[in-house]
């Protein structure tokens, strides 16, 4: 399975019993990982047996160290050297679960190196059945670049699963990958803006929203999602499943009750499972399956892109789609 990440950066993960902004504080234990959504769908794969290729967007000395990184965890990476210095992500995470993410938005694309990274790609296209695309893009005039990496997937017969948010996922619709998934909040913020109800997608990167029908509103903007021009859409609502729709019909998965640890990279992990899914030659809605366990999997680990083998081959197990 091919992976890009475009945007790729280095997490330092902090834990602690309470963040009191304003206030000088000493987190109990301090983890430094080579960080991104496509690094954690690089990690949640290895738990289905499927070998990942990751093109990763290195630039400046942290790019080559995070890319160190990358090799000592096993990762087989092309590594693409481009302008700048690489972004960090700050992560805290509380006691109570509660989790705080600094993203730093991570240096423009030149158009140069803009080229020499869908190069990369379009180099290492061939011996795979799927592509994801996970993750922000650089920023700049580059919330394009998912649509010309589809284009490359499409002319090579490779499917595309595309994880992306906001500015990135509206750009992408009309290239029509083969598989979207957002999360609720995401997806309805991108709805707002193919409707016209909002110029620009709003920043709200909750997981699923406070109330409401969320089953009824997740295939509603699984709907409108095809609409503009994805192959599927699969709408994840958090705890409460998955919504998905395609070309042969609608269905829900419903996510198992587990014990949450860590619910950064759940999504990670979600996309990771449907990409190897579809690696594997499943269908989409065993795939969708895969995904779920997966993506529950990873929340009852303590880093994120952790998935147990075991748990996940348990919870295939017990889900069971429903029809929509």
């Amino acid at each position: 399975m091919l992976v890009v990440g475009a945007n790729l950066c280095m997490d330092r993960t902090l834990r602690m019993e309470r963040l009191v902004p304003g206030a000088v504080q000493r987190p109990r234990t301090a983890d430094l990982t080579a960080g991104g959504k496509a690094v954690n769908v690089c990690r949640a794969a290895k738990a289905h047996g499927v070998r990942t290729r990751l093109v990763g967007n290195l630039p400046g000395v942290l790019g080559r160290y995070v890319g160190d990184l990358l090799d000592r965890e096993g990762h087989d990476v092309r590594r693409v050297v481009t302008s700048g210095e690489i972004r960090s992500a700050t992560i805290i995470l509380e006691d109570d679960l509660r989790a705080t993410v600094l993203n730093e938005p991570g240096p423009p694309l030149a158009e140069p190196d803009r080229s020499i990274f869908l190069s990369a790609v379009g180099e290492e296209l061939s011996g795979h059945r799927v592509v994801v695309m996970s993750g922000s893009l650089p920023p700049g005039r580059h919330q394009d670049l998912y649509g010309d990496l589809v284009e490359l997937a499409g002319a090579r017969g490779v499917l595309s699963v595309v994880d992306a948010a906001r500015d990135a996922l509206v750009a992408v619709l009309p290239h029509h990958p083969d598989v979207v998934t957002p999360n609720l909040s995401e997806a309805q913020a991108v709805v707002a803006v193919l409707t016209g109800a909002a110029p620009s997608a709003p920043v709200d990167e909750s997981v699923e929203p406070a109330s409401g029908d969320v089953r009824a509103e997740a295939f509603a903007a699984a709907r409108a999602l095809r609409a503009a021009g994805a192959r599927a859409a699969l709408v994840t609502a958090g705890r409460h499943g998955v919504a998905a729709a395609h070309a042969g019909g609608e269905f829900w998965v419903p996510a198992p009750t587990v014990v949450e640890v860590n619910p950064i990279g759940a999504g990670d992990a979600f996309a990771s499972g449907l990409g190897a899914g579809l690696e594997l030659g499943e269908p989409l809605e065993r795939a969708t399956v895969r995904a779920v366990a997966s993506g529950s999997s990873s929340v009852t680990r303590p880093l994120a892109g952790e998935v147990d083998p075991t748990l996940v081959a348990a919870l295939m197990e017990q889900i069971a789609p429903q029809p929509a």
